[in-house]
């Protein structure tokens, strides 16, 4: 038996980001470079402030402290340092973003035959675009800046401390206080606003998506004032989130800059021999040059510390796809998919998780290899969810389903899926041409191969009629056809995956009677040699079929047409 992950515990924002640095390890040397650029442009820049202080100082006072020619050198220098890290730096955080994005669609692709369902597009967007988005300020505003803090700290330390040791270890304790303290204080305080500016950002999300996809019916039902309400609503609301955190950000970069203000306070006071420590005015110029720069890079720090709470949510949302315990299983399939289509389904126990009702609760029924199977039943009686899981977009809590005798369990996912095809209410034809969408099926398929697809699903006709035939834009969703022959296309890419076992979920959803016939009549012709289960509300008459088995109260019975 198989179980559900049913008390994993939810991933806190810390074990997220740790994820996403860890599936960023195929970058690892490239951000490392970039880190170790940064880290050479840095002290390029502190040396050039320092030396130009110097410099002028020396100037003012009639010595020759620096060299013109050193300083364009180290200016030169710093220049192509900064430019190197800028493009080393970005390009390795787009390759680990593109790498991150991969793994996304590949976890989203675990449950694309039923967990996504459950799942809204408004929220997917939001972790897809802003979400992945936002973890680039990983390593470009934090993991970059720190690492420069913690090299600028000592340099800091080390040029003060040979004026005054009072002097280093006060601007020092500024300077800490700046770059770690403050913005750890930061990222706590406004961890939780962060949080739910993302989430609000997310239901605003949902609302302009359900707004512009459901316009037709909202008009239809004079509703477009209250759906209009509830979006200004989460626009509010999200827009209250922005000016709290705006606030924090903005005392934050005040207290950044009254720190850096105070350090350069103390070196005027040192070089006007004020107090109990002295410097002399060449030196001290020079030191304050370099503390300006120290903690002008210090306050990016402070400002990322809000950015902090808002990654943290972020990857969090993002490495939650891979920890959707309907859509887990903890086995780990080795065994290629057997050549016998014979499932079996014996005592299956299985819900969507802990908090919701069984849908099933003993299961047992037996699908010959080749045999054309219904399974009936009235919405919400499990049959989509049966698909589910033979796909193994969902894993039963008790209970096995074999595929030749071997547990799915132990089969290969991707190896699972080529043996079986599925076709659901819900397919979609994506805005591009017929080719490309038939080539989904199967990307190598021939022309010929695609025309055979198209006859077999007896819409190639339809097809060779159109002005561009097989290069013709569908639009979005299909528009273009009629709701029979965008039915007809996807058959036809189904069909294309030369899969023995067909599973067919309520393929006939939204045609009219006669379509629908028609659809299935086709289904019956095409489908010779194969295991097909169709899964449907009722029969229409026209199916053939070995045996049909009834879902009710999370248990099938055997019964006849």
């Amino acid at each position: 038996m198989t179980e559900l992950h049913k008390t994993s515990p939810s991933v806190t924002n810390g074990q997220a980001l740790l994820h996403i640095l860890k599936l960023w390890g195929r970058q690892a040397p490239r951000l490392v470079i970039g880190i170790m650029l940064a880290l050479l442009a840095l002290c390029m820049a502190l040396v050039l402030m320092q030396l130009s202080g110097l410099r002028l100082a020396g100037t003012v006072l009639g010595e020759v402290v620096i060299a013109t020619a050193l300083l364009r050198w180290v200016g030169a220098g710093r220049v192509v340092l900064r430019y190197a890290e800028r493009l080393f730096a970005h390009d390795a955080m787009f390759r680990a973003l593109a790498d991150l994005r991969v793994w996304f669609f590949r976890s989203l692709a675990h449950g694309a035959a039923a967990g996504l369902g459950f799942r809204r597009a408004g929220d997917m967007l939001s972790r897809l675009v802003t979400d992945i988005g936002t973890l680039d300020g990983l390593y470009l505003r934090i993991l970059v800046p720190f690492t420069c803090a913690c090299l600028t700290l000592p340099i800091l330390l080390i040029q003060l401390c040979k004026q005054s040791i009072v002097l280093g270890a006060s601007i020092g304790v500024l300077f800490a206080c700046t770059a770690f303290f403050l913005p750890y204080l930061i990222a706590r305080s406004g961890r939780q606003e962060a949080e739910q500016l993302t989430k609000n950002l997310a239901s605003l999300r949902i609302n302009v998506l359900d707004l512009v996809g459901g316009l037709r019916e909202i008009r239809a039902f004079g509703a477009e004032g209250r759906i209009l309400a509830r979006v200004q609503a989460a626009d509010a609301t999200l827009l209250r989130g922005q000016m709290r955190l705006a606030r924090k950000a903005a005392f934050a970069n005040a207290t950044a800059f009254l720190s850096g203000q105070i350090a350069i306070f103390l070196i005027l006071l040192a070089v006007s021999g004020v107090w109990f420590f002295k410097v002399t005015p060449i030196a001290g110029v020079g030191v304050l040059f370099l503390t300006v720069a120290a903690f002008e890079s210090a306050a990016t720090l402070t400002r990322a510390g809000l950015q902090a709470g808002a990654m943290g949510a972020s990857a969090k949302r993002v490495v939650e796809i891979a920890q959707d315990t309907r859509l887990t299983s903890s086995a780990t399939p080795t065994v290629e998919a057997p050549e016998d289509t014979h499932i079996h389904v014996q005592n299956l126990a299985f819900r969507w998780s802990v908090d919701r009702p069984y849908v099933f609760s003993d299961l047992t029924l037996d699908i010959p290899a080749g045999a054309r199977v219904a399974l009936l039943g009235p919405s919400g009686v499990g049959k989509s969810s049966l698909a589910a899981l033979m796909l193994k977009a969902a894993t039963p809590e008790a209970g096995t389903i074999t595929l030749g005798g071997i547990p799915l369990s132990d089969i290969r996912t991707e190896s699972l899926r080529q043996k079986m095809a599925w076709l659901s209410q819900a397919t979609h034809l994506f805005d591009d041409t017929i080719r490309a969408n038939l080539l989904l099926g199967q990307p190598d398929a021939t022309e010929d191969q695609l025309w055979q697809a198209l006859d077999d699903a007896a819409v190639a006709n339809v097809v060779k009629n159109l002005p561009e035939g097989l290069d013709t834009w569908l639009g979005e969703g299909g528009i273009k056809l009629s709701g029979g022959q965008g039915r007809r296309i996807a058959l036809a890419r189904t069909l294309l995956t030369q899969a023995p076992i067909l599973i067919l979920d309520e393929p006939a959803t939204g045609l009219d009677a006669q379509t629908e016939q028609e659809f299935l009549q086709t289904l019956n012709t095409v489908a010779d040699g194969r295991t097909v289960i169709l899964i449907a509300h009722r029969l229409t008459g026209v199916e053939r079929l070995d045996r049909i088995y009834r879902l009710s109260n999370g248990i099938a019975t055997a019964a006849t047409a």
